[in-house]
């Protein structure tokens, strides 16, 4: 009972989550809009003031109560911050920083001997507003990037009930009402609620706000959906295998939403350079407002310079742009199908220099297939054919192999009869008026068929029919199209080694190692002995299917797990997903991580290097209020353009 309470619990609170993100992101828009009039209104009631003072002969203390208004306009916001600041205890921040700088300037025309900086000071607050402006629409823009994949989120299932007349109804809910087991119909141009198997109709699916794939790929009954995929060509009826709290885009959206929680070294430092930095710098310009007049300068001209100095060192383009480029980054490998869990796994990605990989279904599909086919006294329809109906009852991937090399096997009329599966050799059975054995050479020892091995690499099928050896089919894992070429990409990366580990046999390891050209390979090895193979490896990333290769996945710097579109065990286990199956992405998530990491390393040299060229000049008298806003707000705004070319995924 408790677990069905937590269940509906996952799914209110899914819901409740997805309209708290539509009402914040219309705040969001109230708020640019406000902000964008209030900026509007005080340049004008600026040039006002600056035309009054021009024109009309007012004492300094009526000229500042024309400029305090233009001011108070634009400035009530940051007081009201810094003032919050100040009553919490955090008093060094951007907000107090501004608000300190601008009420000096307003101050300094009282002095004797100094001129008034009135509009300097509207100016600085009006100049800081814009840069905020420019933050928050940049910082939407990259939160529309990320609510692009979240429009995956359904709105709808159509779901289907039965009436006691034996009439089916259609009734719309909403996705966290439908439980497991219910039917629901998906009308074309339609997006999937839930994750489920089709029982009715065969259709095309648009994946790619999943996979980043732009190719549909086609379903028929039998086949699952995830939901967030769009149902492209024809009605679709599903019957649910997840309630939507627990299905792939509820946690999809969850895993991207929560990826800024995991912050990266970048960012830890800067939130940490600011804590100290910011109380450095108050004290500083203490120190050169009060120092100099000690030994004869003039205050006003030192408190002005002192002024400057608060302007300039606001640390807001690195507190603002460095968050926002992880942000961008993350929103960007989304776009391609990447889920990275967060920021501070682009740092360790970017530093990779050694990938290990796991062969079954991450190199190889991970499901048997015949690769050859040899016979010895028939043709080779023939030995397909009877090995196939042997097979028939087999639940092992062998015998699915064999079924699916010879499809009609099903409808061409062949009774099978006295089927007896022999432990440890193989199966015999009665295909019309032949006995025939298929299995090892054990079986074929035993009934004393004359067999002979094979030279292709893989499981060697053994047939005989009436006691007499007909020859032998080879079944084997294929290799993705996809593998040859992430290698090489890695390669090209500088990733200095690739490793495979497998519990597989050694020839079959040796086949695969040789057509990818890996650098190295470990064969026959157990959960613990892949474990115990990485422990020496440092700057590694290991890419597995998440389901058995959780523990490795575990210990690595970075695991990247295949998603294959909504592999649960993957979306938990690992700090990277590919959500769909391709090992060529995993180059194109260590080139996005080093992008984004080169970007933040931009930001952060230009911001805190012009900071200082104009601090140092600030010091000496050459720098003006203007240069020093340019230095805070101006450095902050390109800074913020810089980022969002991490949005941008041109690679």
């Amino acid at each position: 009972m408790a677990h069905s309470h937590s269940h509906e619990h996952c799914e209110s609170c899914s819901h409740e989550h997805h309209h708290e993100h539509e009402h914040h992101h219309e705040h969001e828009e109230h708020s640019l809009k406000k902000q964008f009039w209030l900026i509007g209104i005080t340049v004008v009631l600026l040039i006002a003031a600056v035309l009054v003072e021009k024109h009309l002969n007012l004492s300094t203390w009526q000229l500042l109560l024309v400029y305090l208004v233009p001011y108070l306009i634009i400035g009530h916001e940051t007081l009201h911050e810094a003032w919050e600041g100040i009553t919490e205890g955090e008093m060094f921040n951007e907000h107090f920083l501004m608000s300190i700088a601008t009420i000096g300037a307003l101050c300094i025309g009282f002095l004797p001997g100094a001129e008034t900086e009135f509009p300097e000071a509207v100016f600085v607050m009006l100049f800081f507003q814009i840069g905020e402006l420019f933050e928050g629409y940049a910082e939407g823009k990259s939160r529309d990037s990320i609510a692009h994949l979240m429009d995956i989120r359904p709105d709808v299932a159509h779901l289907e009930r039965s009436q006691e007349s034996g009439v089916r109804s259609q009734e719309d809910v909403n996705p966290d009402e439908v439980v497991v087991g219910s039917v629901i119909v998906i009308r074309p141009g339609e997006k999937v609620p839930l994750d489920g198997v089709i029982i009715e109709g065969t259709s095309a699916l648009n994946t790619v706000a999943l996979t980043g794939e732009s190719l549909p790929r086609d379903v028929n009954v039998g086949d699952e959906v995830i939901s967030g995929c769009v149902n492209l060509s024809g009605v679709l009826k599903v019957r649910t295998t997840k309630a939507f709290g627990e299905s792939t885009v509820a946690k999809i959206i969850n895993l991207v939403e929560n990826a800024g929680e995991r912050k990266s070294q970048s960012e830890t430092f800067i939130t940490r350079f600011a804590r100290i930095y910011t109380p450095i710098v108050v004290f500083a310009a203490l120190a050169l407002a009060i120092l100099p007049t000690l030994f004869g300068g003039n205050f006003a001209t030192w408190l002005y310079r002192a002024l400057m100095f608060l302007v300039v060192s606001c640390p807001c383009a690195l507190v603002i742009s460095v968050p926002l480029t992880f942000f961008g980054g993350i929103g960007g490998a989304s776009r391609k199908g990447i889920l990275i869990k967060g920021a501070n796994y682009m740092d360790v990605l970017a530093k990779v220099d050694t990938v290990v990989f796991d062969k079954t279904g991450t190199l190889t599909h991970g499901q048997f297939a015949v690769t050859a086919v040899h016979p010895d006294t028939c043709n080779e329809n023939e030995l397909l054919h009877l090995a196939a109906h042997v097979e028939h009852f087999s639940t092992h991937p062998i015998g699915a192999a064999l079924r699916s090399a010879f499809p009609d096997e099903a409808t061409d009329g062949c009774v099978v009869s006295d089927v007896e599966e022999i432990a440890g050799h193989g199966i015999r059975a009665r295909v019309g008026d032949k006995i025939v054995c298929v299995g090892n050479t054990k079986m074929m020892d035993a009934i004393g068929a004359k067999w002979h091995d094979c030279h292709h690499v893989g499981t060697i099928i053994h047939v005989a029919i009436n006691g007499d050896y007909a020859g032998h089919i080879v079944i084997n894992d294929q290799i993705k199209s996809d593998s040859p070429e992430a290698i090489s990409q890695l390669e090209q990366l500088g990733i200095a080694r690739t490793i495979m580990l497998t519990g597989d046999r050694q020839e079959v390891a040796d086949h695969v190692a040789n057509e990818l050209h890996l650098s190295e390979y470990h064969a026959e090895l157990l959960p613990a002995d892949k474990v115990a193979q990485v422990e020496q490896l440092a700057n590694f990333a290991f890419v597995g299917d998440g389901i058995n290769d959780a523990p490795v996945l575990a210990r690595a710097d970075v695991g990247i797990a295949m998603g294959g579109l909504g592999s649960d065990a993957a979306i938990e286990a690992a700090d990277v997903v590919l959500m769909d199956d391709k090992p060529s992405k995993i180059a194109l998530a260590i080139r996005i991580a080093r992008r984004t990491l080169k970007i933040a390393r931009q930001n952060v040299w230009f911001a805190i290097g012009v900071k200082v060229a104009v601090l140092i000049l600030a010091t000496f008298g050459l720098a003006t209020m203007w240069l020093a806003v340019f230095a805070d707000v101006g450095v902050t705004v390109l800074a913020v353009l810089n980022a969002m070319r991490a949005l941008r995924i041109s690679l």
